[in-house]
Parts: structure tokens; sequence; C-alpha cells
């Protein structure tokens, strides 16, 4: 089944896609301008709450050409227009390179776009997570998604054959995932009631390990998505535990599982477990990879933002920091989990990825190479580094691109 989502938010855009055998596009936010864009509204805010949103996300965006606009202008004097290349490639190049910086002021509530083509088993899958989540966005998509599957499609292949309903008992049964609601909820409780205080322990931003016990990683796993906490701090934790205990997290991660429910993601796995703290921007790009299993904590600004070094050689860091705090203040003011819609792509939070040593190598490959956007390029080489320690026979293998390698002239 081919379904569009027009004018949802990038916040929704990235929970749509969350699906390991889903097949889709998206709209780029590298090469096109979104400071007439404006935003999409969480339907949990009103009144003053949403006057407050409106106006923290009108202050980025208008920051965000102004930003553009200087980088433009800094790449320009910094990089004249090779002999052989004509004006519009050249022109179009700096303006790309230039939205790679400005980008990091867009925000999870600007609209975007997204075309999916998935099988119908799992689109059922699919709405009834999206009908299970947090975001009141999400479970009216969720609500349209099921009608949809109840109407005639609106267009056909073939005009000779009368259109019907694709998937009309789709649309009658299909219901939020209780099993998933439930279970979000328990394991948040019982990491508020049972975990000690948080030991904060100095990692990286991309830790690798290699968890050598099946049972601490899936507990630390379970438990990684309703903390803050660092993988590695949780699986030492687990791992310590005694079995009755790390057996009180398997048994609420079952217990409202029904005949037709599948184990929860935390039950997958692989070998390599990279915990990375990252740009919400550069989450979005990586987010895509799908021979992985992925998890994410709640956004937040509490670990910081990223500032691009043309930021500042562009002499607009004052302008940057000033929308980016003002961002963060009315954060602070809003309602959770709407005030997740005014999160900036430069805000970083915590990302679990679990992969076989084929995914690292092609994540590393691919997402570090000249084309690809700094922010992501930079945790691609960290993964190859992460790797060369851990594993050095096999992360001598990765052939990944240093990120002090540039040509901002190539697309």
């Amino acid at each position: 089944m081919a379904l569009c989502f027009e004018g949802i938010s990038e916040l929704a855009a990235t929970e749509i896609e969350d699906e390991q055998l889903w097949d889709g596009q998206a709209r780029s936010s590298r090469y096109q301008d979104f400071s007439k864009s404006g935003m999409v509204t969480p339907p949990e805010l009103s009144g003053e709450a949403a006057r407050a949103y409106h106006w923290a996300g009108e202050r980025l965006l208008a920051v965000y050409g102004q930003v553009h606009q200087a980088v433009f202008e800094h790449l320009a004097a910094k990089l004249p227009r090779p002999g052989d290349m004509k004006v519009e490639a050249y022109e179009r190049n700096l303006a790309a390179r230039a939205f790679d910086v400005s980008r990091y002021l867009l925000f999870l509530g600007v609209p975007t776009s997204v075309g999916q083509v998935t099988s119908i088993r799992t689109l059922e899958r699919q709405v009834r997570r999206l009908k299970a989540s947090e975001y009141r966005e999400l479970n009216e998509v969720g609500d349209e998604m099921a009608a949809a599957c109840a109407e005639v499609p609106g267009c056909a292949l073939d005009e000779s054959i009368p259109l019907e309903p694709i998937a009309p008992t789709l649309a009658k049964y299909v219901s939020a995932d209780a099993y998933l609601q439930r279970t979000r909820e328990d394991l948040r409780q019982w990491a508020a009631q049972n975990l000690p205080p948080a030991a904060r322990p100095e990692v990286p931003d991309v830790d690798l390990l290699k968890p050598p016990s099946p049972v601490p990683d899936i507990v630390a796993t379970l438990l990684y998505p309703v903390t803050d906490r660092p993988y590695r701090e949780l699986y030492g934790l687990a791992e310590g535990w005694s079995e009755a205990v790390r057996r009180e997290v398997l048994d609420l991660a079952v217990r409202w599982r029904g005949r037709g429910d599948d184990l929860l993601r935390a039950f997958r796995g692989g070998p390599y477990v990279f915990d990375i703290i990252m740009d919400a921007g550069a989450w979005r790009d990586l987010h895509r990879h799908r021979r992985c299993h992925q998890f994410r904590q709640a956004y937040t600004t509490g670990l910081g933002y990223e500032t691009p070094a043309a930021i500042s050689e562009a002499g607009v860091a004052a302008l940057y920091d000033s929308a980016m705090q003002s961002a963060i203040g009315a954060l602070g003011t809003l309602p959770e989990p709407a005030a997740h819609y005014l999160i900036p792509f430069a805000a970083k939070s915590r990302f679990l990825f679990k992969m076989d040593f084929a995914e690292a190598e092609y994540i590393a490959r691919l997402r570090s190479g000249l084309k690809g956007h700094f922010s992501y390029r930079g945790v691609a080489w960290k993964m190859k580094e992460a790797m060369d320690r851990v594993e050095p026979e096999l992360g001598r293998l990765i052939q990944a691109t240093p990120p002090w390698m540039e040509d901002p002239l190539r697309r």
C-alpha cells in the first residue's frame, strides 16, 4: 500500500518512519528553504501556550533565514568559484552548504511530507503504534491512516478496473497497541521507584559496547527509553542485580502481551551497541537505517546544543545563541510532551543503535562520505574509531572518510 502524509511535523515523520520493514521518502531539510514553512502546532497546545510556541518558533525561523544568508556570503568569500564550474552550480552548492548550517535552527514542529510503501501487515503494526503514541498528532495520524484504508484509493494504475477500498477489515478492527502503551508506563514507573541515584559516568558521545550477557543487555535496553541514563550505566546495574530483580523488569515487559503481539523491540539486538549523543538533525538522518534496532530517550535540551563552526566564522554566533536560548526558555513553559515540538535540530539527545558488524561498516562508510552532512559525518567517523578500539581486527576493514577531509563545493 502507498500512503502520502502532508503537513505533518518533523517529529511525526520520524515516528511514522520508525518501522524496520518500511520503504519511503521524506522531504529533505538540507536543500530547501524552510524559512517560510510555518509550523505544526501540537494539538495539546492552545491559548497562551500555543502563542508562546508560535513566538519561539517564528523567532527560530527568522534567524534561520538570517543565518543562511550570512553563511552563504561567508562561504562565497571563502570559496571562490572554480573556473570550470557554472555560476548556477556554484551558487546551488553554496546554498546547500549554508542550509546544512542554518538547519540547526529548524525544530521538530516544522512541517514536512512523507511518502511510504508498506505491506498491510506493516501498516497495521504502524497504525497500532501511532495510536498508542504519547503525541496526540500521531494518534490523529493513526486514525486517519485507518480511515484511509476503508476509503476508495485516490488514484488508479488501470482506469478500467473499478476502485475498491484496499483494507476495510484493517480499518474496522485496528486499535491502539495496548501492550506497548501499558508496558512503557510500567517500565517508567519501575525505573522511577527502583533505580538508584544516577551515577552520571563520563562516557564519549559515541560509546560502543559489546555486551557479553544477553539478559542484562535486554534489561538495560528496556529501561533505556524511559530514563535519561547512558546504556553503559544501565547495563552495569542490570549485570550486578540478582536474577530476581532482573526478572521483575522482564516480567513487566511481557505482562500485557496478547496472543497476537510480537515481543517488544528491546528483545532484539546485535553484537554491537552504540550509545550516541547527537543532535536531532543527525538523528533524523541516521534514523533511516533499517538493518539495526534503534531506541531513543526523550528529546531534551539538557545535553546542550551543537554550534557549527561556520556560525562563528560568519559572525552570527550571538544571533544564533540568542535564538537557541529563547527557544529553550519557551520550552520550559510548555507542557510535555508537546514541548518537544520546539526542540531545535541543534539540541542533543541520547539514541541507542544495535547492529551487526556489516551494518556498522555500512553506516560508517556511507555516512562519513564527503557529500554527507557534517553532523552525521562526525558521528560516523566516531563509530569507526570506536570499532577500532573495541574490535580492531574488524575496525581496520572500515574505509571511512575523516571529517576533516572536506569539499564544500561538491554535492
